[in-house]
């Protein structure tokens, strides 16, 4: 099974919480982004969508 992730970058503040998985880092805006999208395996992506204060990380099948 292959995911994707969901993440609406607008509304980010920019925390840094989701960077404990090494999928994600902050960009030079100071906003956070995932480095892939698509993903093989979850791993630890949950973690960043389970601790996002704002709730803007979705893991989600990807069905294509």
């Amino acid at each position: 099974m292959k995911y994707k992730i969901e993440f609406e970058k607008e509304n980010c503040r920019g925390c840094g919480a989701c960077t404990q998985c090494d999928n994600w880092q902050m960009d030079d805006d100071g906003l956070a982004f995932p480095v892939k999208k698509d993903l093989d395996e979850i791993g630890c992506n949950s973690l960043a969508e389970e601790i996002c204060p704002m709730k803007i990380i979705k893991i989600v099948e990807n069905k294509e």
